[in-house]
């Protein structure tokens, strides 16, 4: 083994993927196949979920479906001993499904769509770190990534909603960080800009809109989801082996930018 597969690669890892069906999911599913892990494709709609799966599988790669609604406690439970029960341990949790919630001012959303965005947003990557951490820490090593965005990080006027569930999501690391670092397991989050997937499609779709985006942005063009799943292999594996409680922004200088 070199010392850059020592550092940057997975192999014998398995990770556990949310929301791993499309765009970032993904290609993080992908990208941690690439880097030697075998990967459990979680996501609500289950011939999704096999067709990614079987892909994998066709490619070489090693990878199980799993179907389930993260909103449901009974639901995270089951994916986690049906990851257990087929590959022993979870090495790598990436919490990354997550719904955009309503748009508009923040105070137009009503109490169902609280609930809606933060079961999805929030309280799924709690209550499932909370299910795979002991196992991890029982080993002494782990990682966890939580996928944010730069929403987190800024105001909003017409994400408001989604905004305040990832700058939750921000603090959730950290908190876990904390909580079980002693243990060996690492919490991180990845906060990713303008990203080319559905989500993407309003601005994306409006030349005068994708305009006036890129132009605060200082690499002046939209990100790739293999981007942002390269970022998460990186704080899976040992090269980010000293990095806990942080949030990696993925989003070609955007937060950063004056809009100069």
């Amino acid at each position: 083994m070199t010392n850059l597969d020592r550092d940057f690669g997975l192999t014998g890892k398995v990770a556990l993927i949310t929301g791993a069906t499309r765009g970032i999911g993904l290609a993080m599913a992908e990208a941690f196949v690439d880097a030697g892990a075998a990967v459990v494709v979680a996501g609500n709609v289950a011939d999704e979920c096999a067709v990614v799966a079987a892909q994998i599988v066709a490619a070489g790669g090693v990878a199980m479906a799993h179907c389930c609604d993260v909103t449901r406690p009974d639901d995270l439970a089951g994916l986690v001993a049906a990851t257990v029960a087929r590959f022993g341990a979870i090495d790598i949790l990436v919490c990354n499904a997550g719904i955009p919630g309503p748009m508009g001012p923040i105070g137009a959303a009503s109490d169902a769509d609280y609930d809606q965005v933060f079961a999805v947003n929030l309280r799924h990557p709690l209550r499932l770190s909370c299910l795979v951490a002991p196992g991890m820490a029982a080993r002494g090593a782990g990682a966890i990534i939580l996928t944010a965005s730069i929403s987190a990080l800024r105001g909003n006027k017409a994400v408001g909603l989604y905004g305040l569930s990832k700058a939750a999501l921000t603090q959730l690391a950290r908190n876990l960080a904390v909580e079980w670092g002693p243990r060996g397991v690492r919490v991180n989050a990845v906060a990713p800009g303008l990203i080319a997937t559905s989500w993407a499609d309003n601005i994306l779709a409006n030349p005068d809109a994708s305009a006036r985006r890129l132009s605060l942005t200082p690499l002046r063009r939209v990100g790739t989801p293999r981007e942002v799943a390269a970022t998460a292999v990186f704080l899976a594996g040992a090269g980010a082996g000293f990095i806990t409680g942080q949030t990696i922004v993925v989003d070609g200088g955007t937060v950063i930018s004056d809009g100069g």
